[in-house]
């Protein structure tokens, strides 16, 4: 029989290009995302199940959760794939935009597992597939929220697995940066328009676009199905590891924050982005 899987946040970039591969793979896939109705090229795929899934509202997960199991007779695998980051500094986001960030992003990830658990223990199997960031790793100005976001997930995932490991659940993090096929950036920048301007950030602004901007023009980052391929990597090695590292641009810093003092870390990530008044 073939297997089950469940990915949030379908319409676009990494969430897309997993169920492509799940698909090609012979997998059921339970695509969701908030606009189905706009689906046309997934809704035609054999195996795949287009269905409403918004993480903001728990009604639309436990119906996209049980129309999966109907369709399919149950779930093998969760990828919670949905999330958006907010661009700016801290102090000009306004409250609400802090408490969406986290509600998409770590409560919606949250309520979406919590659905899904029982499916996983009824039948003592299955994998639950957390898509975090570089992000979640280190520290990054300009994404203070995201950042927080994303080491909530780390954490929540880390712990979770402890408590799933004996009734045969795995839990994993799948931690990628710098793709730039997404359509993540796009929405970032449509986010910071939301955001005020201070003017005393101006100097620290101006340092930290340039460097951005030159690393979005570096075009030789991963791919939306670069990925994707990690995910099914994860989703079907029948390892208990925790944390994938999924895109190559993002090594040389997640070894700095992993490997290195504490000490070393910082000195290297101030040299890049600590502006300091003269």
């Amino acid at each position: 029989m073939p297997k089950t899987v469940l990915v949030t946040g379908s319409s676009t970039g990494f969430g897309r290009a997993t169920v492509q591969r799940f698909a090609r793979a012979g997998w059921n896939v339970v695509a969701t995302m908030r606009a189905p109705e706009a689906e046309r090229e997934l809704q035609s795929q054999d195996h795949v199940l287009v269905t409403r899934l918004d993480v903001q509202d728990r009604a639309s997960i436990a119906s996209a959760v049980e129309a999966g199991i109907a369709r399919f007779g149950g779930i093998d695998v969760l990828v919670n794939n949905a999330g958006f980051g907010l661009y700016g500094v801290f102090e000009s986001t306004p409250r609400e935009k802090v408490m969406e960030q986290f509600d998409v992003n770590v409560f919606g990830l949250m309520d979406v597992t919590r659905a899904v658990l029982p499916q996983l223990r009824r039948q003592r199997s299955g994998v639950v597939l957390n898509v975090t960031s570089g992000a979640g790793v280190f520290g990054l100005p300009m994404s203070t929220l995201y950042c927080a976001s994303k080491f909530a997930v780390e954490g929540f995932s880390e712990a979770l697995s402890y408590e799933l490991v004996g009734m045969g659940i795995t839990v994993k993090l799948i931690e990628p940066g710098g793709v730039l096929d997404s359509q993540f950036v796009s929405r970032s920048g449509s986010e910071a328009t939301r955001t005020g301007r201070i003017d005393d950030y101006a100097p620290f602004l101006e340092q930290a676009e340039k460097l951005f901007a030159g690393l979005r023009d570096h075009r030789a980052g991963a791919t939306s199905e670069d990925v994707a391929e990690v995910i099914f990597d994860a989703a079907t090695d029948g390892t208990d590891q925790l944390r994938y590292v999924a895109t190559p641009q993002i090594q040389p810093l997640v070894k700095a924050r992993r490997e290195t003092s504490e000490a070393e870390y910082l000195a290297l990530m101030r040299r890049n982005f600590g502006y300091r008044r003269d």
